[in-house]
């Protein structure tokens, strides 16, 4: 038993009739820059953090060959 596009088209009317299309506008458009906000947030966290050196660490500078068999 699915709702017909009678009922269907009542229950849009009152959503647009309580709600004003200016403010249904402004949700989705309040709605889209969460989403581009939070895949801005994943990319960011995707990329490779660099870390900044004081000079006082050692670096290891062994081949990858030999790390691999120690």
């Amino acid at each position: 038993m699915s709702p017909s596009i009678w009922q269907i088209l009542i229950v849009v009317l009152l959503v647009v009739l309580l709600f004003g299309r200016g403010k249904i506008s402004a949700l989705m458009g309040d709605m889209a820059k969460g989403i581009k906000a939070f895949k801005t947030g994943l990319a960011e966290d995707d990329e490779p953090k660099k870390v900044e050196r004081t000079g006082d660490e050692p670096i290891d500078v062994t081949p990858a060959s030999e790390k691999k068999d120690a």
